[in-house]
């Protein structure tokens, strides 16, 4: 993989094409491109015909997760399923994950809006709750599709924490797996840059706002003891709010094991399935560095691109009523769409 890609108006090795991003009025800059996801909302339903579906997780606890399957008004042919992964405190009903998933359903195709274990409409079929290293959770969803509901494989787009938790998944995905690519979206690939910056003191607003989420969540769905109330209800950091319940609920030995161990930098020189990730220098809670740093493995699977603009999980783009990062991404999956179909028709041949 080469140094990251700041975009401007580039086409890539691999032939598709990224276009420069211009924010759109009024919203300059990185927090306000990061809170207009929270101001600026459309209920608007989505052009689709929906139903909920779940999967059984192969962990033994019982728990489920569940998500809302949309069908496209204009199904278009021969198009992969569309895994939407959300991120920290969201949910299938997150603004982002409504957004994109409009795109798609645009373009005929089928979407899955996944809610993590506990998260949203899946607290009422799980006792747990979803963390940065649970990648097992999203390949017992993967392996739960049936070849009806994905017969030209399954490209999945995580955002934010469900980003990091999908490049965890690519790293160790088994043979056979119906994944045929797969996109990120300011994901925290080095959870403990992405704490540090989050804790600075021009974050102080965010900081506060994303541990009452955090807290709120966690107490609304796990099942948890009077103990790990306490711990929850007492963190007056989003560190020790890792430190003190995500990590040892989890089996991690704190909360600087936890990032270490789930970090999504640490798997990218493995990933062998073709993965663009998305990112913007001016991401008020992810630091780029860590992005930089990936100049220094070599993968051809993966290809990074880093935007001048763009805010967390924002990318409104000038002239345009989508974002830039579905546009950019549409253009990749495009791509590895021709890629892929030599290899789908082969396995048609074949019987698999």
């Amino acid at each position: 993989m080469d140094k990251p890609v700041l975009a401007a108006d580039v086409t890539m090795k691999s032939g598709f094409q990224i276009a420069a991003l211009r924010d759109r009025p009024p919203w300059w800059g990185g927090d306000l491109q990061t809170l207009r996801n929270r101001f600026a909302t459309r209920d608007v339903p989505l052009p689709s015909y929906s139903w909920e579906i779940g999967f059984a997780t192969s962990d033994g606890s019982g728990d489920r997760l569940v998500g809302k399957l949309e069908k496209p008004l204009k199904p278009c042919e021969g198009t992969p399923l569309i895994l939407l992964i959300h991120g920290l405190t969201g949910c299938q009903d997150s603004t982002y994950v409504r957004e994109t998933a409009r795109f798609h359903l645009e373009r005929g195709r089928t979407v899955i809006r996944l809610n993590l274990r506990g998260a949203g409409p899946g607290r009422k079929v799980a006792r747990g709750y979803y963390h940065a290293g649970c990648a097992g959770d999203v390949l017992d969803v993967l392996e739960g599709l049936g070849h009806a509901q994905a017969p030209y494989g399954v490209f999945a787009i995580g955002f934010s924490l469900g980003g990091n938790i999908l490049l965890n998944l690519l790293a160790s995905l088994p043979h056979g797996h119906r994944l045929i690519g797969a996109a990120t979206v300011s994901a925290p690939i080095e959870p403990i840059e992405a704490c540090r910056r989050l804790m600075q003191p021009r974050n102080v607003l965010y900081h506060r706002w994303l541990l009452h989420r955090m807290k709120s969540d966690v107490l609304a769905s796990a099942e948890l003891s009077a103990a790990e109330r306490r711990e929850i209800e007492s963190a007056r950091s989003v560190y020790e709010f890792d430190d003190r319940w995500v990590a040892p609920r989890h089996g991690f030995q704190g909360a600087s094991d936890y990032y270490e161990r789930t970090a999504g930098a640490r798997c990218v020189a493995t990933i062998e399935a073709p993965t663009l990730m998305l990112h913007a220098m001016n991401d008020p809670w992810i630091p780029a560095a860590p992005y930089e740093r990936l100049r220094h493995h070599r993968c051809s699977a993966v290809q990074v691109v880093v935007a001048r603009s763009g805010g967390h999980v924002g990318f409104h783009e000038y002239g345009h009523a989508e974002t830039w990062h579905d546009r950019t991404i549409n253009a990749f999956l495009e791509r590895v769409r021709v890629r892929d179909r030599p290899l789908r028709t082969a396995r048609r041949q074949l019987g698999s």
